[in-house]
């Protein structure tokens, strides 16, 4: 009896967890999200984002937790919020769709749909050198794959569901550590449409900063930590 109620309350987890994949790929679809995901159809993305009017910044949130869950590609929604929303707005909402997105990938894997995760990820290298790097560095290990652009964005959420790691930690580390391109993202794209050439120029240079960020402290993570170290067994 408890065997069986253990495997129908798993399947059932399996069930909602399928049910949300394909009700969000039904509505990704529907409204054109995948054929717009792409940094050619950029002007497309940011003016169907923009036509919503009040609505946008809700939707662009939304936009981004499916493209995390669905494996979508971020950069061209994080561009389009820089042209939509301006630099700033563009950080904060990029910002919350992103982490509300890994979160809600961490939670499928952990929660909802492990066993399909696990099935679809359970011969990738990847997978093992996370699980692996938690056990040796604890938190260390997600900042490090979210600023060492070694691990791909939508895999290291789910990977990360099937670790040890807890939620809190997990969210408290990817938050900071991936506000660094957002801004070189949101700021470059924001810098676009200011109409001032002050604001252009400062939006410009913020982003230069944060790209300069990105190509030596990945650099120096390794340096420390050691890239063979992410291979290591604990």
């Amino acid at each position: 009896m408890g065997v069986t109620g253990t495997t129908g309350h798993r399947s059932a987890k399996l069930a909602v967890g399928v049910a949300v994949i394909v009700v969000g790929v039904v509505l990704a679809w529907r409204f054109g999200a995948f054929g717009l995901l792409s940094l050619e159809r950029l002007d497309d993305l940011a003016s169907a984002v923009d036509r919503l009017g009040a609505w946008a910044p809700a939707a662009f949130v939304v936009l981004w937790v499916l493209a995390a869950v669905l494996f979508l590609p971020g950069l061209p929604i994080t561009v389009a919020g820089g042209v939509v929303f301006g630099a700033v707005w563009g950080t904060v909402w990029t910002t919350v769709g992103a982490n509300l997105g890994a979160t809600a990938a961490f939670l499928i894997a952990r929660y909802l749909a492990r066993g399909l995760v696990e099935q679809r990820i359970a011969d990738n290298e990847t997978l093992g050198r996370i699980d692996r790097g938690v056990a040796r560095h604890g938190w260390r290990m997600v900042l490090i794959t979210r600023l060492v652009p070694v691990f791909p964005f939508n895999l290291q959420n789910y990977a990360y569901g099937l670790t040890d790691i807890s939620l809190s930690t997990y969210a408290l580390v990817s938050l900071p550590a991936m506000l660094p391109a957002t801004i070189a993202y949101s700021f470059a794209a924001g810098s676009l449409r200011t109409g001032d050439l002050g604001r252009t120029l400062w939006y410009l240079a913020i982003a230069a900063v944060a790209f300069v960020l990105l190509s030596f402290v990945p650099s120096w993570l390794l340096s420390r930590i050691g890239d063979d170290e992410l291979d290591s067994q604990p």
